[in-house]
């Protein structure tokens, strides 16, 4: 049976069109507007005196990030999240804090906190993945901003991170899913990577059925290649 063609006639393993708009916040010390196709979110990276109580009295700094997706960012309605945050939420700001954290190798830039907010503007599939290749670049400057205003000697920033989601839809690897692939995909993959081609974090899961290591290993070599491109996406932003 033939497999149905992708949106927009896209090639199996071609990214949406990408773009980064560094200081879309311009209050914030650091921020991106960032687009995987129609899926938009917002990035920025606020820097703030201190740290959690946990952390108080080391000389160390903490990365932590929020996520959150606007109430029209999806063709319905959705209620804010007010009073509590639900379990994909949760898990999705988790991943996005892991995922900027691993581009230092250690936190001894003194006791600031760096926000990240991560805001869905438009939602269609690859929100979680947007966000992070978008807070690198949002991290990235506002670590530059501290070294401008005297707050730390260098940047401790020592790698980007980016990320794209893959999946298997009717025996065929595809890559950067939108919303009506990912609905409907055998095999779901978000996939995180530093820029020096290590991985950050792979989440896997057979939503429709199971798949064989081989077909784990083309997902994964998928997601390596549309990373790279994300990658010299960031080069070019943050070069600009």
């Amino acid at each position: 049976m033939a497999v149905e063609p992708r949106p927009q006639g896209r090639a199996p393993l071609a990214l949406r069109p990408v773009s980064i708009e560094r200081a879309a916040a311009p209050y914030a010390e650091g921020s991106c507007l960032i687009a995987f196709g129609n899926t938009r979110v917002l990035c920025t990276a606020s820097v703030e005196d201190g740290v959690p109580g946990w952390r108080k009295g080391r000389g160390e700094g903490w990365i932590t990030a929020e996520y959150a997706m606007l109430p029209r960012a999806t063709h319905t309605r959705t209620a804010r999240e007010r009073d509590k945050l639900g379990g994909r939420t949760q898990e999705i700001q988790r991943l996005i804090g892991r995922s900027v954290r691993a581009m230092l190798d250690d936190f001894k830039w003194g006791e600031y906190t760096v926000k990240v907010d991560c805001d869905v503007l438009q939602a269609d599939g690859g929100t979680r993945t947007a966000a992070i290749t978008g807070a690198s670049v949002a991290v990235a400057d506002a670590f530059a901003w501290m070294v401008r205003t005297g707050r730390v000697a260098a940047s401790p920033v020592r790698r980007r991170v980016a990320a794209v989601s893959v999946g298997v839809i009717g025996g065929e690897v595809r890559c950067d899913l939108e919303y009506v692939e990912d609905v409907r995909a055998d095999v779901d993959m978000n996939v995180v990577m530093s820029s020096e081609g290590r991985f950050v974090e792979v989440q896997g899961t057979g939503e429709h059925g199971t798949f064989r290591r081989e077909e784990m290993g083309a997902l994964l070599d998928a997601a390596t290649r549309a990373i790279g491109e994300l990658d010299a996406a960031q080069r070019r932003a943050l070069d600009g």
